[in-house]
């Protein structure tokens, strides 16, 4: 895979050398997003020109097409898989960068998982999620495969946007997520391309929107810092400084969620603190 992407890379450069852009696009790697609100770029206002994966494709010259769906989990993912499009762009790709797993927590769950994580610290259900992810990743990547033996698939670990009481909830579902990532990695080997974005967006003053779910300008920068290095490293690109074509515009108007999951977060402490009273009485 690796030597085909860099054939294409020579030849196209070559190319372009000798007959002018319109010879360049025509052999261009084809670099295809697929996934969630993340990849799909929920934090800006303009996603379509400045999310993570576009300044990857503008970075390396790459062709860059985006069929990432916000509030997708990995069963959503299959079935959008089942698109003659999204099948079209499969064939096609070169590059397969995913985002997903968050929304297996996040989506149906939340409230029973906050009750589980901060009033009674069982996690059990936590771990049957994740259980579930991990088998939803092995039925992607072996779909992919039946229709693309040869591109890369780099597969992106969850971060944790929150702080406080939510924040340690979303780490326990995030290590779990990132955890099974690892453990198909090394199962499969060279099968997947593990890009650690989790330790990248650390400042959630700014690299988070106003919604402190999603990556603002800054953070989808730095995402494609590590894509950029990910696929550097992986003889798969060559840029790692971020070529921004378009300058991000955060989105706004979604502070108040903030403010409802804190609450949220403070309201459960509440009840695990009268739970643990009413336990040591008893």
């Amino acid at each position: 895979m690796k030597k085909r992407i860099l054939a294409v890379l020579l030849c196209a450069a070559l190319l372009f050398g000798a007959l002018g852009v319109s010879a360049f696009a025509a052999g261009r790697p084809v670099y295809l997003v697929l996934g969630d609100s993340i990849a799909f770029g929920s934090g800006l206002s303009n996603p379509r020109e400045a999310v993570y994966g576009k300044i990857v494709a503008d970075t390396n010259g790459y062709e860059y097409l985006n069929y990432a769906v916000p509030g997708h989990t990995t069963g959503n993912l299959l079935r959008r898989m089942e698109d003659e499009t999204v099948k079209d762009a499969i064939v096609k790709a070169d590059i397969i960068n995913i985002s997903i797993g968050g929304n297996n927590f996040l989506l149906g769950n939340i409230n029973d998982l906050m009750y589980d994580g901060i009033v009674k610290a069982d996690y059990a259900r936590f771990d049957a999620i994740a259980e579930g992810f991990y088998a939803d990743l092995e039925t992607i990547v072996a779909s992919i495969r039946v229709l693309n033996a040869d591109a890369a698939l780099i597969l992106q670990t969850i971060y944790n946007p929150q702080t406080g009481y939510v924040g340690e909830v979303y780490q326990q579902g995030a290590d779990r997520i990132n955890s099974k990532l690892r453990a198909f990695n090394e199962a499969h080997p060279n099968e997947i391309i593990v890009a650690d974005v989790a330790d990248a967006l650390t400042d959630s003053d700014r690299d988070f929107a106003e919604d402190r779910i999603h990556p603002s300008a800054a953070g989808n920068e730095k995402l494609a810092r590590v894509i950029l290095a990910t696929l550097r490293e992986n003889g798969l690109g060559e840029g790692t400084d971020p070529v921004i074509a378009t300058s991000g515009r955060d989105a706004h108007g979604a502070g108040f969620f903030t403010v409802f999951v804190n609450f949220y977060g403070w309201f459960f402490h509440l009840l695990s603190v009268v739970r643990n009273l009413f336990v040591g009485i008893l």
